[in-house]
């Protein structure tokens, strides 16, 4: 075969090699999310396993990119096991539908940070014993700066209308904040302090914990990640263990 055929052939495989398209990125195993999207096109399955004392589940999260700015996603706790009682209870999580936006990217030069929107419902689609009462609505802004030595820091204040036995509305607030180190694109680790429900006592009381773990990319679609969280209350968990597989298509 001629020189020049072999090297043409070649080309594009070298230059895949060399630049790859922009490499995965998750919203697990930290309770706050990214502002970024998956992108126009794009299918990305998110997948894990969540272990505490009293509790096992297998949480996932689909995402299809819609344009480059926003994208639905659809979500659930999986397959949950409780042993909190005298009876080991199995069942299935309640289903959630949701929608991204991402309203700004980040600004390095004025310091702006990426701004992100998340509009989200949970439908009493579980088990008996795991369903909630009625639909749920809820609201989410994550916000992201750049920060020198290839660092993130990042908050997410929301607001999630929940429903007490009785069917009443309870309001309650949502708070996350998170630090994350990266080490190329391939590999990151961060810490987290989150707060995924903030109420009075007569409507459930506050969840607190301190989180971290890291993840790393296989491949530029192929990512797993470890996450360890630490209760800061009575109503959290002690402590609880996270590993993940995510997977863009």
């Amino acid at each position: 075969m001629p020189k020049r055929l072999l090297c043409a052939l070649a080309l594009p495989l070298c230059c895949a090699a060399a630049e790859p398209d922009d490499w995965i990125a998750t919203d697990r195993p930290d309770f706050v999310d990214a502002p970024a999207v998956v992108g126009k096109g794009r299918v990305q399955l998110e997948t894990g396993w969540l272990q505490s004392k009293e509790a096992r589940s297998t949480p996932w999260m689909l995402r299809l990119g819609v344009s480059d700015d926003v994208e639905l996603r659809l979500e659930s706790d999986g397959r949950l096991v409780d042993r909190s009682g005298p009876a080991k209870v199995r069942g299935w999580g309640d289903a959630a539908l949701s929608a991204k936006w991402r309203l700004r990217e980040a600004d390095g030069a004025s310091g702006s940070p990426a701004i992100g929107l998340v509009l989200q419902a949970d439908f009493a689609t579980g088990s008996p014993a795991f369903k909630g009462n009625g639909t749920r609505s809820s609201l989410r802004v994550p916000l992201e700066w750049d920060l020198p030595h290839d660092m993130n820091f990042g908050i997410m204040p929301g607001y999630y209308q929940d429903r007490d036995e009785q069917g009443r509305h309870v309001s309650t607030g949502q708070f996350g904040i998170t630090l994350a180190k990266n080490f190329g694109e391939r590999a990151y680790t961060f810490v987290e302090l989150a707060a995924p429900r903030i109420a009075r006592g007569r409507d459930g009381g506050s969840t607190a914990s301190f989180d971290f773990g890291g993840g790393y990319s296989l491949t530029p679609d192929l990512h797993v990640d470890v996450g360890v969280m630490l209760g800061l209350n009575r109503r959290t968990p002690d402590r609880a263990l996270t590993v993940g597989l995510s997977v863009r298509l």
